[in-house]
């Protein structure tokens, strides 16, 4: 009996093991392309393959959290499109994320983009609405992890591009680039898989500042 149990269980582990070597390799070919995307197609293919990715896991956070992030850059990348629909497809990935992953920096991350991107539609009217969305979702960030970079990147791009008159420019945007490039510095994501980008555009601002 007891050998069998001790097959049993190896078998398990192996199986486990197995998986996970799969979702990995999935994950890393995804992230590559991800990389190398240009196209709005391009996303919207690798968002759908994350999503996929996370539906078969159901327990992996960062599949939805990259399937949300793939398709909010169609937003930008496609002058075409309805970015009310691209952030609310977005919104759905992510909660799918935060129910697997709660209070989590990168999440809350990811919701400041979204509410930024939907109040780019009609700024002089929604500002007030998702502008302290996004604000509470950077709160979050930094609360979560005063590490992560990001938040401080996010912030510091939203005021690089604010007019000086309601509190933007240059000035106000540089303590926090500043900010975001000194935490790059010592950032190290939590895998390989984890969210690890922005240092290149934080550094791009940063200089554009000075």
């Amino acid at each position: 009996m007891k050998k069998l149990l001790l097959i049993a269980a190896t078998l398990i582990s192996t199986v486990a093991f197995s998986q996970s070597e799969m979702y990995t390799k999935k994950m890393k070919q995804n992230l590559q392309l991800l990389d190398s995307a240009k196209s709005p197609q391009d996303f919207a293919d690798l968002s759908a393959s994350f999503e996929r990715i996370g539906d078969a896991e159901k327990t992996q956070w960062l599949p939805y959290y990259y399937a949300a992030y793939a398709n909010y850059i169609i937003g930008w990348a496609d002058p075409k499109a309805d970015k009310d629909k691209v952030g609310a497809k977005s919104s759905d990935l992510l909660t799918k994320a935060e129910a697997l992953e709660t209070n989590n920096s990168e999440i809350f991350c990811m919701k400041q983009m979204i509410a930024v991107l939907e109040m780019t539609v009609d700024a002089m009217n929604r500002w007030q609405t998702y502008g302290k969305q996004a604000s509470e979702a950077l709160l979050n960030a930094k609360k979560a992890d005063p590490t992560n970079p990001r938040p401080y990147l996010l912030d510091g791009q939203t005021v690089f591009n604010t007019p000086e008159a309601f509190g933007g420019g240059k000035a106000n945007a540089k303590p926090l680039l500043q900010k975001a490039v000194d935490l790059f510095a010592t950032f190290k994501p939590a895998s390989e898989l984890h969210p690890n980008w922005g240092k290149q555009t934080a550094e791009g601002l940063l200089a554009q500042c000075k």
